[in-house]
């Protein structure tokens, strides 16, 4: 078990980013065991017919037998959602000590596989090129397989923000990790990671707490070494509609009879906060139908909207989820 100490002073810092680079390395996980979750393999497939000449074996390396990652190629962001390219450029700055310690840490008490054993020499030298191998690889592998998929992937991972911040609103810290996943629990100002392969417990003392949503994550995720500042890689919610190939579909005759199938299948879809865009995706229809939907959903006080950013976020108001639980809920028969 993993264990984070907060402060009154760490919950005030404690923050939300986005980390493209933090996706491309946890995506080798689903690469490498298409068994951790079904719902990656549309996925999966797409990408394997696509990687070609890339160093599979250096890049499945990186991933070690206990699925953890070294900590020098997940650097914590410095903004809310950086680009790749600058991450990766910090994981290029990473000196050869770090790199050498992070690759044996992760892979421990394993060795590191063949096409890492350079990570064992004792000049600087043949462990530069090794990092820098792989941060050209690791470049390769996001253009072909994440970045083209990224802009929909962000969406889930923002929405899922929202509904988090959400929740920190109306119940603290308790609330807010209480559905984050099973393997976390929060008491008396610790957050406590069950299930991990270490045992080790980091006062996060004045550096607060970063949490980073994940399509590929299937469980939380701290970094490997206890001197890392805290951070956290839990399973975004959502993520179960990114790939899928069926139209979401509602059961409820008099929920359709009443607004029509696209209105009802639209109001389903809005018990979490989302934009125009990502519903137009998940229900495969233009933004501008979309728009005209919300428009009427919204004049009737079924919806309601706030901006977020560079989005506008409509979510189901209390007379929206009140419809849609009374026409979901069984019929019950005299006898």
């Amino acid at each position: 078990m993993i264990s984070f100490v907060l402060g009154v002073e760490d919950l005030a810092d404690t923050r939300f980013v986005l980390s493209p680079l933090h996706e491309t390395l946890f995506s080798l996980r689903v690469l490498q065991d298409p068994g951790l979750t079904a719902l990656h393999l549309p996925w999966r497939r797409s990408v394997l017919g696509r990687l070609g000449t890339l160093d599979t074996g250096l890049l499945m390396s990186l991933v070690a037998q206990r699925r953890t990652l070294p900590d020098f190629l997940t650097p914590n962001p410095a903004s809310f959602a950086p680009a790749f390219e600058e991450e990766l450029s910090v994981v290029r700055q990473a000196s050869c000590v770090r790199v050498r310690h992070d690759l044996l840490l992760a892979h421990a008490p394993d060795p590191v596989p063949e096409a890492l054993r350079d990570a064992t020499a004792a000049e600087d030298a043949p462990v530069a090129r090794l990092r820098d191998a792989i941060c050209d690889l690791l470049r390769q592998y996001w253009e072909v397989a994440i970045e083209p998929v990224w802009p929909q992937m962000r969406l889930v991972l923002e929405a899922d923000m929202t509904y988090r911040a959400r929740q920190l609103a109306l119940g603290g810290a308790r609330l807010l990790f209480a559905d984050m996943h099973p393997n976390l629990r929060w008491q008396g100002g610790e957050l406590y990671i069950h299930k991990m392969i270490s045992r080790h417990r980091v006062a996060a003392s004045g550096r607060g707490l970063l949490l980073l949503p994940s399509v590929f994550a299937h469980k939380p995720a701290p970094p490997v070494s206890p001197d890392e500042p805290p951070s956290l890689v839990y399973p975004s919610r959502g993520v179960a509609t990114l790939w899928g190939s069926e139209m979401p579909t509602v059961d409820t005759t008099a929920l359709v009879s009443l607004l029509g199938s696209s209105r009802a299948r639209l109001l389903s879809l809005l018990e979490e906060p989302l934009p125009t865009v990502e519903l137009a995706r998940r229900l495969r229809v233009t933004p501008s139908a979309v728009s005209q939907h919300l428009r009427v959903l919204h004049s009737t006080g079924l919806v309601t909207r706030t901006r977020d950013g560079r989005h506008v976020l409509y979510r189901r108001s209390a007379l929206g989820d009140g419809l849609t639980t009374t026409a979901t809920r069984p019929r019950t028969h005299d006898s």
